[in-house]
Formats: structure tokens, C-alpha cells, sequence
């Protein structure tokens, strides 16, 4: 029977989750796994209050009973849990296949901690194999394009079957191919200045850890220098 390596390393996660917190729950195929286990551990009894990235992560929250608190009543988190879609050795990651990038990396930086999981398919040497998301506004979308592209990347503007995709903002999604990203922080303040943009998918000394399931049923953990 094959290891299922995303399940490992979320309901690893999961562990380092005590009475009384507060959680961030992420959103895609490995967060999945993460709030199935949480949603375990409640009915056998530990307390804690979530705040969800995304409506498909709060609908399943709702259905496995986890108690969920609106933002208005709570100022921040103690840790969440999320995926990624490349992370490297100095747990600086692409996040944003799933389309959530801009509500998780509100929870995220509003955490004590975040904890990535993934499996080893995720984990490079460097960024930028896997296509940016930009969330952008709809509003002179192609202006904002035509400037993603003087960066140096194919950007693509995702679609969902026919129409354009939105994200639970109401946003756009630019997709940016870029093969190689030889500097994350300095490819992040040059997006941070086009106007259009409302953020992207790099996340850069957020991660606190990660906990990557390997396909031979270990796990590896990697730890930020800061959080130690």
C-alpha cells in the first residue's frame, strides 16, 4: 500500500497543536489532511478556536464540529497550518495554487507560528519552477499584466473552464512562469510596487517550520533560525 506522504506530514503537524489555542487553517490538498486530523482530535476532546483561509476550509472545519471565531474577535493566532506549492532550505515558499494566497498570508502573518506541510515534490533548491500567482483586481487587468511581464516572467491569467477564476476576493489570478527566482525578497518589493497588485504568492520569513513527508514513510523537519 503506498504511503499517502501529504496525510503524513499534516497529521504531523497536528501534533504540535495544545489545548486553548488558536489555529489558522490552511487551504489545498496537504491543509486538507491537517483539518481532517484537527477535526479528530476535537471530538476526542481538545479545545481550541480556527479561523479558516478560505470557504472550502470553513465548510469542512464546520463539518468535522471545529469551533470557528470571526476575525473581530480575536486579534491573532498561536499557529496555523498550511501547505505549499515549492518551499526551499530557508523555508521561503510559492503559495497560491489553490487561490487563496492573499487570505493565507493574512493568517499567517497574523501567527506566532506557521508550520508548511508538504510532500518532497514540493521542496527545491530554488523558487520559481512552479508559476507565481499574483492576485491582482480586475480593474485594468491588462495594464497590471503587461507589468508583471517587464519582470521577467509569462504571466497567464488563470481561468476556471471558460470564465476567468476569482478568488474568494473577488480577484483575479495571474499566473507568472518565471523557471528561475533568483532573489524572492527582491522580486517581492518590485511586486509589491505595480499598482494592480494586491499581493503574491512569496512567502518570505513567515514559515516557521516545515514537515515534509518523504514517499519512503519518513518525515523530514526543517526549522526557521528565528523560531528555534
Amino acid at each position: 500500500m503506498s504511503v499517502n506522504v501529504k496525510q503524513l506530514a499534516a497529521e504531523k503537524a497536528v501534533e504540535y497543536v495544545q489545548d486553548g489555542m488558536k489555529v489558522g487553517l490552511g487551504t489545498g490538498s496537504t491543509a486538507y489532511w491537517a483539518i481532517r486530523k484537527l477535526g479528530e482530535r476535537v471530538q476526542q476532546g481538545l479545545k481550541i478556536t480556527a479561523v479558516a483561509t478560505s470557504q472550502a476550509s470553513e465548510d469542512q472545519a464546520r463539518e468535522l464540529g471545529i469551533p470557528l471565531v470571526a476575525f473581530g474577535d480575536i486579534d491573532s493566532l498561536d499557529l496555523t497550518i498550511d501547505g505549499a506549492d515549492e518551499l526551499d532550505g530557508e523555508l521561503q515558499l510559492i503559495k497560491g495554487g489553490g487561490g487563496a494566497l492573499l487570505r493565507e498570508k493574512i493568517v499567517a502573518m497574523g501567527s506566532t507560528r506557521m508550520i508548511v506541510v508538504a510532500d518532497e515534490s514540493k521542496a527545491v533548491q530554488t523558487l520559481g519552477k512552479f508559476p507565481l500567482p499574483v492576485e491582482i483586481v480586475p480593474f485594468a487587468w491588462e495594464w497590471t499584466v503587461a507589468k508583471l511581464a517587464k519582470l521577467g516572467c509569462k504571466p497567464e491569467l488563470r481561468r476556471s473552464g471558460d470564465e476567468l477564476y476569482k478568488t474568494d476576493n473577488g480577484n483575479y489570478i495571474a499566473d507568472c512562469r518565471f523557471e528561475v527566482i533568483a532573489s524572492a525578497p527582491e522580486l517581492a518589493l518590485s511586486l509589491q510596487g505595480i499598482s494592480g497588485v494586491v499581493d503574491h504568492g512569496l512567502f518570505i520569513g513567515i514559515a516557521s517550520m516545515a514537515i515534509i513527508g518523504k514517499n519512503d514513510g519518513s518525515i523530514e523537519i526543517i526549522e526557521g533560525e528565528t523560531h528555534l
